[in-house]
């Protein structure tokens, strides 16, 4: 019985994986287009002026659940925002 449910449980993962595999339903959406005035290039110098003001380890202690000052929050969640548009635009490739 146990071989049996263990053929059941891989056929049904590879039927899983085939229809992801041929373009259907999750499907990747491609890359995201940029706000007009924006670039990968100014995105990534954005990120580059917080990450000087040490704002990585904000984020870091920001997502261990610790308290930040409003103005630390601002720029974590500046930087979430640009990380997003940069990867979203596939700025990273």
């Amino acid at each position: 019985m146990s071989r049996s449910l263990r053929f059941v449980v891989a056929a049904a993962a590879v039927a899983t994986l085939g229809g992801c595999a041929d373009g259907e339903g999750f499907g990747d959406p491609g890359a995201a287009s940029l706000a007009p005035g924006q670039s990968c290039g100014s995105i990534r110098q954005e990120l580059d002026q917080l990450d000087r003001r040490g704002t990585q380890a904000k984020v870091e202690a920001a997502s261990a659940g610790k308290k930040l000052a409003a103005k630390d929050k601002s720029d974590v969640d500046r930087y979430n925002s640009l990380l997003n548009q940069y990867l979203g635009a596939r700025c990273h490739v």
